[in-house]
């Protein structure tokens, strides 16, 4: 049997979403003055990892609150030292934030913050996470989206530790390749799917993250905000 809500019961359970949200929101801003407390409060010889790991929560906190403006320059600053302290992980963290803060030059932080992600060994979490942003902020027919996708399933499964978390990354990195298929060319079915993969060179990663490249100068135009030689030196061997 259908039940119909009552119009009061209506204006509850909508008065009840909002006093949830308020809630939240001033938790939030009781969070940030705490943070700028600490920020403030921190010794001249505080570590740079403890500034800048404040800076990128303030960043985050202001970001969420949707004051984009005031968290670029902080989560900005906050970038420029886990680069000099070799933080990739933090780094491509904050430029994902600063992506988030949908300021004018949010598309090159989120090329930035690929490029980290894919570069260096760091959670695939992470660079799975902004590699979705492509699919977020294309066309539907790109194939900028599909290189990224492929990318995201290929950091999935080469890079996750063995378990849940890596069944849980790789069936949505799968599911992102899945959405791009669907509206890049209208596929339907799993011979159309293998069809499209082929045809666009998505299981040859010798290929496609040749191509990733493309997408990256594409977002960032030119305006890096490092060497991206000096950092690659600094790869790893092992």
């Amino acid at each position: 049997m259908v039940e119909f809500f009552k119009p009061d019961e209506l204006e509850d359970t909508a008065a009840d979403s909002l006093r949830k949200q308020l809630g939240q929101q001033a938790q939030l801003e009781g969070e940030l003055v705490e943070l700028r407390e600490q920020l403030a409060r921190l010794p001249e010889n505080a570590s740079a990892m403890q500034r800048a790991g404040l800076q990128l929560e303030i960043g985050r906190a202001l970001q969420i609150l949707e004051r984009g403006d005031e968290a670029w320059p902080i989560a900005y600053t906050a970038l420029g030292i886990l680069l000099q302290e070799q933080e990739w992980e933090a780094a491509a963290d904050a430029c994902n934030i600063l992506y988030e803060c949908d300021q004018d030059d949010s598309l090159i932080a989120l090329g930035h913050g690929i490029w980290l992600g894919v570069t260096f060994p760091i959670d695939p979490e992470v660079s799975v996470n902004l590699l979705s942003r492509v699919v977020d902020d294309t066309p539907d027919d790109s194939d900028g989206a599909a290189v990224a996708a492929a990318t995201a399933c290929f950091l999935a499964d080469v890079r996750a530790d063995e378990g849940p978390e890596k069944e849980r990354l790789g069936f949505f990195a799968q599911q992102l390749l899945g959405k791009v298929a669907r509206r890049h060319s209208e596929v339907e079915t799993q011979d159309q799917f293998d069809l499209w993969v082929e045809k666009l060179e998505l299981n040859d990663p010798d290929k496609f993250l040749v191509r990733l490249r493309n997408v990256v100068d594409v977002l960032v135009q030119d305006q890096w905000w490092f060497d991206r030689d000096a950092l690659q030196a600094q790869i790893p061997s092992n």
